[in-house]
């Protein structure tokens, strides 16, 4: 046990996890992506260079998705040369990840400088269709070359996977289906996995499950992310779950904005506050200034004109 900073949760660590974790920020993307207001770029340029000051050091930046689909994005050939050179509080370049749809997507976010990417699957036929107008099997297909083309010029990919645990249309996912589209993922080359709760049904036994059967078919921990909401309250429990099994990066939105435009039932993304709160009382290291933070969101809720929905957001605003 340790004794907290003011504004913080007194430290016992557990035994069996981590000693740090990889936040995976995407409240300048996942976070702002459907929100009918437009979102001034300077704002959003803004909030990912407070977001970089409170310590955060992967910030998913923008999508480059054709602007018809998701209006909100449309600046992104303006906003990522305002953001690109940006270094995190170790004086490191910061990674800023982008979404890239298909190779028109690569061809825009390359040409800006881009050396993150990441690529947008799905678990299951009907969010496939929503989403990407194509089968699960077509979009892999549409993918190979994007992947292809993003590791020849020496750029990260990552791998979403939406509706891992259940899907509005179809309900429960089996675990075999997610794993089958995993291991694909990882095959046409994508460094990373982020396994993604998108409507919030998932539970911590479902999580060990499909975890287990990941690693079981050859699946690297090291290469998987966790991506839960909080639909049902249970995105910190499902965390915790995915920890125990060795995962260390947990993606989180700052301020709990975001959801999903496509999916039904899709409500917000674990608060990054949350995450950190909780992993700072399991003594987890994760390089963030939790007061930077929370002051970052609570600007952020003013500019969108409404009280975050993070919990410790609210509860330290009121302290204060």
């Amino acid at each position: 046990m340790t004794t907290p900073e003011p504004g913080l949760p007194m430290a016992f660590p557990a035994e069996g996890l981590p000693a740090r974790i990889r936040i995976h920020e995407v409240g300048a993307r996942d976070g702002l992506q459907n929100e009918k207001a437009t979102v001034p770029t300077e704002t959003k340029a803004e909030f990912i260079r407070r977001l970089a000051a409170a310590g955060l050091t992967t910030i998913e930046a923008t999508s480059f998705v054709h602007p018809r689909w998701v209006p909100q994005l449309a600046d992104a050939e303006q906003l990522f040369p305002l953001v690109r050179d940006l270094r995190d509080r170790n004086g490191t370049a910061l990674a800023l990840p982008v979404l890239v749809p298909n190779e028109r997507g690569l061809d825009r976010a390359l040409a800006l400088g881009a050396t993150r990417v990441a690529v947008f699957a799905s678990a299951t036929e009907s969010f496939a269709k929503a989403n990407l107008n194509r089968t699960v099997d077509e979009a892999l297909a549409m993918f190979e070359p994007v992947v292809t083309r993003a590791r020849a010029q020496d750029a990260h990919v990552r791998g979403y996977l939406s509706m891992c645990f259940g899907d509005p249309w179809e309900g429960p996912v089996p675990v075999a289906r997610v794993v089958r589209v995993c291991r694909a993922l990882l095959d046409m080359g994508c460094d990373e996995l982020s396994l993604g709760d998108t409507i919030g049904v998932a539970t911590p036994g479902h999580v060990s499950a499909l975890l287990t059967a990941l690693t079981g078919e050859g699946v690297p921990v090291s290469a998987i992310g966790v991506h839960f909401h909080d639909t049902y309250g249970q995105a910190l429990a499902n965390t915790l779950a995915a920890l125990r099994h060795g995962v260390t990066t947990v993606d989180a939105s700052a301020g709990g904005l975001g959801g999903c435009p496509f999916a039904k039932s899709a409500t917000g993304n674990l608060a990054t506050e949350d995450l950190v709160w909780m992993l700072t009382g399991l003594g987890i290291d994760t390089g963030v200034d939790l007061g930077l933070l929370t002051a970052t969101s609570g600007w952020m809720a003013g500019q969108l004109g409404r009280p975050s929905p993070s919990r410790t957001v609210r509860a330290l605003s009121h302290k204060e």
